[in-house]
């Protein structure tokens, strides 16, 4: 195992770069691109980095240097031959070959394209622009880089006695948290922390203390390169990013409306089974859920990444039963800022009501909080976004307004296609 206060205090750039492969990244993101390689590869977008925390000054607590010198170490990266076995022969989800060839042939000749880096008001404006399908790979790597950086400049000038403390403290707290969700019986639980990790080692290490602390209960990591590295399952399923890229570019009222439900039905024709996960979030879940088309109702769950998750989960089991689907048969997966005490409450309250399942993200691999000084490793809320699809802006609405985002026209407009009223506000953490 390794000793990562050690490589903290010893460390060379040439032996941790943040990103070390282009399958260091959330295997929905690989699903996702294959998907929009087949439906809209010459749609052209933009990805920006939106910093949530307005009070964690990125720009300020980074060298520029360094994060130009992660950044262009991750175009210098491409596929290598024993990545590209495990992608196209490897079983997900149950089914072999899920990666096509065409779409791995283009996968393992692909360089990610350029960024534009500025600096403004103590952020970084970070953006990426070019083909879709080429642009979306920059997300999780980008956030990657800016997390782990963040916690470089923090520990950068601890002694090694200081850092072995650290550390030991931050493990003994998530090794806690596994003991404290190991008694539930039935839990299913899987690590989501990619995209705000406190670093790749330490993401890592937290999947492999899940993996022997939690045996069975513990489903996989959506992290590529760790489940490839540790035989692990590769899990996730799909995100925002495709209703509100469609959404941008639907033309007119009316297609707006349906924007959402091309998306699935676009999905269903490559999937099956586990993959059929509805995320109805995006412009708000209960009005998702009144216009879906009855197919939907057959699909295996649905995954709650905003708002209160017992109340996402309560409109989900009352839409299945309006349409004669059985709840005790479908999945929900719960994956919005989860820790122990939301886990445990959440198993218990559902138990025998659906299947449920967690994605575990930030409080996993990114939870230390108070262990330094002026709570300076405290997680926070950066995300990486497609802002505009063939020069239109994108929008998200969410179940909490907090996490909304596009031109306040554009949102006011979607509110109204999509019938969204009040909404109850909560913060958000990461």
């Amino acid at each position: 195992m390794v000793d990562i206060a050690t490589r903290v205090y010893n460390h060379k750039w040439k032996i941790d770069p943040i990103v070390r492969s282009l399958i260091d990244t959330d295997f929905y993101k690989l699903l996702m691109c294959q998907s929009v390689f087949r439906n809209k590869r010459d749609t052209q977008v933009t990805f920006s980095l939106i910093n949530r925390s307005k009070s964690i000054r990125m720009a300020d607590l980074i060298d520029e240097g360094e994060l130009r010198e992660q950044l262009d170490h991750v175009r210098s990266l491409s596929l290598s031959r024993g990545e590209s076995t495990w992608l196209r022969g490897n079983t997900f989800y149950g089914k072999r070959q899920m990666f096509r060839p065409d779409f791995m042939e283009w996968f393992e000749n692909l360089r990610l394209p350029p960024y534009h880096l500025e600096k403004r008001d103590g952020q970084y404006e970070l953006t990426f622009e070019g083909a879709w399908p080429e642009v979306m790979l920059w997300e999780i790597p980008a956030l990657s880089i800016l997390m782990e950086l963040r916690s470089r400049a923090v520990t950068g000038d601890m002694g090694r006695f200081e850092l072995q403390i650290l550390y030991a403290r931050a493990m003994t707290r998530v090794w806690e948290k596994v003991e404290q969700i190991k008694p539930l019986d039935g839990l299913k639980i899987a690590d989501f922390g990619t995209r705000r990790r406190h670093s790749y080692l330490w993401q890592d290490w937290c999947v492999q203390a899940m993996g022997e602390g939690l045996g069975a209960k513990f489903s996989g990591t959506s992290n590529c390169l760790i489940a490839m590295k540790r035989d692990l399952e590769a899990v996730g399923t799909n995100a925002h990013e495709l209703p509100m890229v469609y959404s941008a570019l639907a033309d007119g009222d009316d297609a707006l409306a349906r924007a959402p439900y091309d998306v699935l039905a676009d999905w269903q024709e490559e999937h099956d089974g586990n993959l059929r996960i509805i995320l109805p979030d995006t412009y708000g879940t209960r009005g998702f859920l009144d216009r879906a088309p009855d197919w939907l109702a057959g699909w295996t769950g649905i995954r709650i990444d905003s708002g209160d998750p017992a109340t996402g989960a309560e409109v989900a089991i009352d839409w299945w039963t309006s349409r004669g689907e059985d709840p005790t048969k479908k999945l929900v997966i719960f994956s919005d800022g989860l820790d122990v005490d939301k886990i445990a409450a959440l198993h218990t309250q559902f138990k025998g009501r659906v299947r449920t399942s967690f994605g575990w993200g930030t409080l996993l691999t990114n939870d230390f909080r108070g262990l330094v000084n002026n709570n300076a490793l405290n997680p926070f809320s950066l995300v990486c976004k497609a802002i505009k699809a063939d020069g239109k802006p994108t929008v998200k609405l969410s179940d909490n307004p907090n996490k909304a985002m596009g031109p306040s026209d554009e949102i006011k407009r979607y509110k109204r296609v999509f019938g969204v009223g009040e909404q109850s506000v909560m913060d958000v953490v990461v």
